[in-house]
């Protein structure tokens, strides 16, 4: 395979650079596959719940598709928790971070805030502040992101629960990363 002729970045060529933008392209197409794949490991995480990460992810997304949302919050429900794995103290901002491109500010602010909000269900517990979240009160997503937690993730650990397939998602994973990214925010 062909190969860069630098070995530091400052001295590479137009041709060099043109060669490795027609990679990347070619990279950043693929992008649903390698999260199809990732999400298709998150079977043994997190030791302690009922279910494994993959089925509450699972969960989440098949409540928000009976629920008809958008292609977009469905796919957003399916990969709101794959920062579980790499980053677990930040893990919604890294779900927001690969979605970014790709969804709504909304969707994107929802992903994003998800953590700090689903603190209501559960901080006072651990002697931490389940209000949290008021403090984001008067933003235009406040709402939408609380409900978000409570319709498709704080009750997304029921073992009983009938999800769809992985493979159901699939086409809608393709679409959303197949799409041309946003550059409104």
């Amino acid at each position: 395979m062909k190969k860069v002729n630098f070995t530091e970045m400052k001295n590479g060529t137009k041709e060099d650079y043109m060669f490795l933008d027609k990679l990347e392209k070619e990279y950043v197409g693929e992008t649903a596959d390698r999260i199809l794949g990732f999400l298709s490991r998150m079977t043994s995480t997190l030791e302690g719940y009922k279910i494994s990460r993959l089925e509450h992810s699972l969960q989440s997304a098949t409540r928000a598709y009976k629920n008809k949302e958008s292609e977009e919050m469905v796919v957003a429900c399916l990969l709101h928790d794959i920062g579980d794995e790499l980053a677990p103290l930040n893990h919604s901002e890294y779900a927001a971070t690969v979605l970014k491109p790709y969804v709504s500010e909304k969707t994107h602010w929802i992903i994003e805030k998800h953590g700090e909000f689903q603190m209501y269900y559960y901080a006072h517990h651990l002697g931490a502040d389940r209000f949290m979240r008021e403090k984001y009160k008067e933003h235009k997503y406040y709402q939408a992101t609380v409900d978000f937690c409570e319709k498709y993730d704080q009750c997304s650990f029921d073992p009983n629960y009938k999800s769809m397939s992985l493979k159901d998602f699939e086409p809608m994973v393709r679409n959303i990363f197949s799409r041309k990214p946003y550059s409104h925010y």
